[in-house]
């Protein structure tokens, strides 16, 4: 039952795009009850989330990324 902190950060950042399940979640606020540096990752990171959100930043499409990658090997 008990994780590592590597372990935490992973999945508190998948938490943060909705991609953790409820097990690791439950596993999650168990640690972070008894770990501060984690429950200050935790909080930092739904900090950035939550600025991001505001700022209305948003993810490029696979298109966009694929063109900006071939864009910049045609410059190398």
């Amino acid at each position: 039952m008990k994780i590592s902190c590597k372990e935490a950060s992973g999945i508190c950042d998948k938490s943060q795009y909705k991609e953790a399940n409820l097990w690791d979640i439950i596993k999650l606020r168990i640690h972070l009850t008894y770990c501060k540096v984690c429950r200050a990752y935790s909080k930092k990171n739904s900090e950035l989330t939550s600025l991001c959100d505001r700022a209305g930043l948003t993810m490029l499409s696979d298109d966009d990324k694929k063109k900006m990658k071939r864009d910049l090997e045609d410059k190398i």
